[in-house]
Formats: C-alpha cells, sequence, structure tokens
C-alpha cells in the first residue's frame, strides 16, 4: 500500500510515501515558505536531491506541486494519483472527539475546524491539506492522525485545570497534550533500545514548537502543552508558561485587544520576541558572537527545560532516561548542553564530546557514570503516520 504522509503547517508541507507495511519510504520532500515569490521545493528520492526555488503562493499550488513531482519521470515514484491508496494527515488537536485516527468525513472535518481556535496556527493548515489532497488524491482515503492522542492516558490529576468543575464537564476545558505522534515513536524506540518494558522516560521534543512529556511504561503521563499548544516550554515565536496576569495587565494597562494578546503570545513571542530571531541556528551563531540577547535566550529556554525534566522526575517518580528529538532536539548541542546543565543531582550527567557527534541513528550521549541514559533519537512522525494509517485500513 503506498500511503502519502503529508504534515501541513501555516507556511510548509512536508511529505513523503511510505510503502506499507515494509515501512519503505520512496521519496521524501519539503516545500518551505508558502506565500512567497521565493518559496522553496526539496525532493529527495533515493537519496538524490532536487532543489527548486518558486513562487508557491498557497498551499494548493504547494501541493500540486508535490502531485507534480511524484508523477514526474526523473523524480517521481508514482505512475498516476491512483496508486495513492491512502494520503494520512497529522492533525494537531483533536480535543476530546479523537483519542484514535479515523478516516476523514464531513463531520471530522467540521469538528477539526470547531477546534482552529486552539491550535489557531496549526488546525487551519491541517484541514487545508486534507480538502486540497481529496481533490488531487481522489480515490486514495483521507486520514487524520492527531496529535492529542498519545496523551488520553494522562490521569485527571494531569489534566485538570482548577477552575470550577463546570468547565472540564460542560465545555472540556482541559490539558490534551501535543506532539503525540512524535513523544509516541521516539519513546518506544527508547523502550526497544533500553530493552525495558517498565521504564521511566522523560522525551524532550524540540522544534520551532516544543513539549515534554513524562512517560511511563510506554503511556504518556503528562504533557507540557496543555488546551491548546502554546504554553510549557519556550518556543519559536510562542511564548511558553506565563503568569496570567500578564494577559489581563496587556488588556486593562496597555489597551491591547484579545486579538492583538494572542498574536503576541502566539507569534511575537518566544525565541523571537527574546531575540529578534526565531531560527535556532541564527540564535546560536548569533549568541557565540557576543549578542547578549541571544544568550540570553538561550538561557532562558534551558533553563525552562531543567525545570521540566525536575518536576516531570517527581512525577515519574524515578527516571532512566531523557530523550531529545525534533529538529532542535536532534541538531542543537548547545541547546542539550543548556538542558542538561547542573542535573547531576538527579543522575544526569552529559558527556561534552559525545554531544557534538552528529548522526542520524539514536545514540547515546551521557557520561559512563550517569545513572540516567540521555539519548538522542531522530523522530519519524511520517513512519508513525503511516503505519497507524495502514494499521486503521488493513
Amino acid at each position: 500500500m503506498n500511503i502519502l504522509v503529508l504534515n501541513a503547517g501555516s507556511s510548509s508541507l512536508k511529505y513523503q510515501v511510505i510503502e506499507m507495511p515494509a515501512k519503505h519510504v520512496k521519496c521524501v520532500g519539503l516545500v518551505e515558505r508558502i506565500g512567497m515569490d521565493d518559496a522553496i521545493f526539496n525532493h529527495d528520492k533515493d537519496g538524490e536531491e532536487y532543489h527548486e526555488t518558486l513562487p508557491i503562493l498557497n498551499h494548493k499550488i504547494g501541493l500540486q506541486k508535490i502531485a507534480d513531482a511524484l508523477l514526474d519521470e526523473k523524480l517521481g515514484v508514482i505512475n498516476n494519483v491512483e496508486e495513492i491508496e491512502a494520503v494520512g494527515h497529522r492533525v494537531v488537536h483533536g480535543g476530546n472527539k479523537f483519542g484514535k485516527t479515523v478516516i476523514v468525513t464531513e463531520d471530522v472535518k467540521n469538528n477539526i475546524k470547531d477546534l482552529f481556535d486552539l491550535a489557531p496556527l496549526h488546525n487551519p493548515a491541517n484541514l487545508t491539506g486534507i480538502e486540497i489532497a481529496e481533490t488531487i488524491f481522489t480515490k486514495a482515503k483521507q486520514i487524520a492522525i492527531f496529535d492529542t492522542s498519545f496523551h488520553q492516558t494522562m490521569p485527571k490529576e494531569a489534566y485538570q485545570y482548577a477552575i470550577p468543575n463546570t468547565y472540564l464537564e460542560k465545555h472540556h476545558i482541559r490539558a490534551y497534550g501535543f506532539h503525540g505522534t512524535s513523544h509516541k515513536y521516539v519513546s518506544e524506540k527508547a523502550i526497544d533500545f533500553l530493552n525495558k518494558k517498565s521504564s521511566n522516560i522523560i522525551s524532550i521534543h524540540l522544534g520551532n514548537g516544543c513539549s515534554v512529556s513524562a512517560i511511563k511504561d510506554g503511556k504518556s503521563i503528562e504533557n507540557s502543552l496543555g488546551l491548546g499548544p502554546m504554553n510549557g516550554l519556550i518556543m519559536g515565536t510562542r511564548c511558553g508558561d506565563i503568569d496570567q496576569s500578564v494577559i489581563f495587565f496587556l488588556m486593562k494597562k496597555l489597551g491591547k485587544s484579545l486579538e492583538e494578546v494572542n498574536n503576541l503570545l502566539q507569534k511575537q513571542s518566544g525565541m523571537l520576541g527574546l531575540t529578534g530571531f526565531s531560527d535556532l541556528r541564527e540564535i546560536t551563531e548569533n549568541a557565540a558572537a557576543g549578542n547578549k540577547e541571544c544568550q540570553n535566550g538561550l538561557d532562558l529556554a534551558g533553563y525552562r527545560i531543567r525545570k521540566y525534566i525536575g518536576s516531570y522526575s517527581a512525577i515519574l517518580n524515578g527516571l532512566d532516561a531523557i530523550i531529545f528529538t525534533a529538529g532542535i532536539g536532534e541538531n542543537s548541542a548547545e541547546m542539550r548542553r543548556l538542558a542538561c546543565k547542573e542535573l547531576d543531582f538527579l543522575g544526569i550527567e552529559l558527556d561534552e564530546e559525545k554531544n557534538k557527534v552528529r548522526s542520524k541513528e539514536i545514540r547515546e550521549i551521557q557520561t559512563q557514570n550517569s545513572k540516567v541514559k540521555i539519548l538522542v533519537i531522530p523522530t519519524n512522525e511520517e513512519i508513525e503516520i503511516a503505519k497507524q494509517s495502514y494499521q486503521l485500513l488493513k
């Protein structure tokens, strides 16, 4: 079965064609900077890379570009669009409606739309990806895989907020957790690697969006993101944890509207607000060159991660391993160093030389004396999405 895995972001489209159940990746690609005249199209088939800069003004044009590449005589991996039997879509927020992977129906799309306010940077783009894919891959089953599903095992003390019970009971206001597809994939890899079914693991997903999960015996019991994917760690443009009083101050004292405050906290804060950059590579380079704001941003981000490692170690009542994953987690030695700084009381000791090594394989980066394994595990949400899509249809 050929499954096209589609991860639609606000300005990007990541894709892979994966043959299941062999998990054979036929091609990998990415459309970046959607909405710009200088958008970037990247396509990799069997290690042969193709890059193009061109105007891609919306997601429909981007997905048509992907379809054209899949059919191309040189770049392609299919002869016609009907060879794609399923399209697996990453959807960030499933609310209380979706605890598992589902085939997309009109009702499913309406429910995804109802959750726009809770994931305004993601669910609209995710739904756009679904609607456009339906017009191009007309014979394929459209399947939605939700980031929140993995965290349905969180206990009530982890997901309920201390507000009147009626808000949970009638309005389903609670913590849902996110990046579940990634946390599930890497934690399962870690359990296999450790050869321990009974395990206490902290999974740290660091990308433009960031989250930490406490995972006990393979099940999520806590995640740093809540009702929407904005709190917890400091992210590329999102503020992470903030005192609610700040919101009231911004509105009452500074006269900002609700929309302005939401835009500030979602799109103008985080590392962008602290440093002027949202890309950690630029922040790290500028910090090394003496930019104090960039160094401060790194220090704050590292501090926040350490804070969560400490609290989740307590929740788990022990710790076997911590995992670093996603773009920053896998590639930034500096952020891993800051995240593990002065945690020796927990038995976490980073080996500086091992930390500098780059690899696409699972690797340990702790010292010989460290009681806790420090693992770098490349995430593969696409394989996880393909696996769940195949299991639903087979």
